[in-house]
């Protein structure tokens, strides 16, 4: 066991030294050395919590899930990732559009009402066109991906509206990306109706806040 534990904690040092290297980013750093320690960790609980029988097995599963969970949810943010969002944000530049980096590194497009859809509606806008033309090629040309979309509203109306309207507003934006040339089957889709605000619902600019679409931009580690 004590052979296992140090062996292991040496592959993980020596991780951690390769994400050390120069010309990588802070967080790309952090992802090598969270899925070195994980690793390390997993593979001591699966062997600890298994049968004689079973031990190396669990190890090397306990150390995939442990490297997976280290490195941010399973996902891992690459220079490929880096270069998608950099595009991104310079094709959403003066649009409104955030484009931001999730603490489990996944892309994030936050899209407003002003650009996506009216009240009450899942119609895609004009102004939202553009943006998700860009945002196809972009998808097209980094094929590893997945894209999460999901759609919010603000508390206007009942859930039984709000709660299919969200729905329908996220598999908008899915279609729309699809009859550009992205493959349906990297998508999944989502409608959270009002339940998470990220402002104000009694006030006209917080409910045109809270109706917005989301997009998740994910490479999972391999």
């Amino acid at each position: 066991m004590k052979k296992t534990i140090l062996s292991l904690t040496c592959i993980a040092l020596a991780a951690s030294g390769l994400y050390g290297c120069a010309g990588m980013s802070e967080t790309q750093r952090d992802t090598g050395t969270g899925a070195a320690i994980g690793a390390v960790t997993g593979a001591v609980l699966g062997r600890a919590t298994s049968g004689k029988g079973n031990r190396g097995e669990a190890t090397a599963i306990g150390a995939a899930a442990g490297a997976a969970i280290g490195a941010g949810g399973g996902y891992l943010w690459s220079q490929r990732m880096q270069a998608q969002k950099a595009e991104m944000e310079r094709a959403t530049q003066g649009t409104g559009v955030s484009v931001s980096q999730t603490t489990d590194n996944q892309l994030k497009l936050d899209i407003p009402s002003d650009v996506s859809f009216d009240t009450g509606r899942y119609d895609i806008k004009p102004n939202m066109r553009a943006v998700l033309d860009r945002f196809a090629s972009s998808l097209t040309q980094h094929t590893v991906t997945t894209v999460r979309i999901v759609g919010h509203t603000d508390s206007t109306g009942s859930d039984a509206v709000n709660n299919p309207l969200s729905v329908n507003r996220a598999a908008a934006v899915r279609d729309y990306l699809v009859d550009r040339g992205v493959a349906s089957n990297r998508f999944s889709i989502d409608g959270r109706g009002s339940r998470e605000p990220v402002a104000d619902n009694t006030t006209a600019a917080g409910r045109a806040m809270n109706r917005r679409v989301e997009i998740f931009v994910a490479e999972a580690a391999r």
